[in-house]
């Protein structure tokens, strides 16, 4: 059995895809970019601002779903230019106390709306 979980204080999906789907206690989260939940439109400045807003809008469909970034297995980090990464760690390291989740990253040309930075991840629930 599958169930959708959705949350206005994250961004609506701009696609065919659902915020997040959990089955049993595990919920797949889908990639945040740093939208505006209110607007639609992406957060512009420092690149910490970008990784910030996106992992707010993930936090806000982990505590839909019943959960928190504490409860997170797995992140799958993108970012458009992978200078950025001492950044990530930067905004890791205010949000997270261990055990991290695992982690991996990964480099790529392009992401929604011009985004340089986007997160998704699997949430496990008790």
């Amino acid at each position: 059995m599958r169930d959708v979980i959705h949350t206005d204080a994250a961004p609506r999906a701009i696609g065919t895809y659902s915020q997040a789907v959990r089955t049993g206690n595990t919920v797949y989260l889908s990639g945040q970019i740093a939208l505006d939940p209110a607007t639609g439109e992406l957060f512009t400045g420092d690149i910490e601002t970008e990784i910030e807003r996106g992992f707010a809008n993930l936090r806000a469909v982990c505590e839909a779903a019943g959960g928190s970034l504490a409860k997170l297995a797995k992140l799958n980090i993108y970012l458009t230019d992978l200078s950025h990464f001492p950044s990530v760690n930067a905004v890791m390291e205010r949000l997270f106390t261990q055990p991290y989740p695992a982690r991996a990253a990964i480099g790529v040309a392009q992401l929604p709306r011009g985004a340089r930075f986007e997160v998704d991840g699997v949430l496990v629930l008790d």
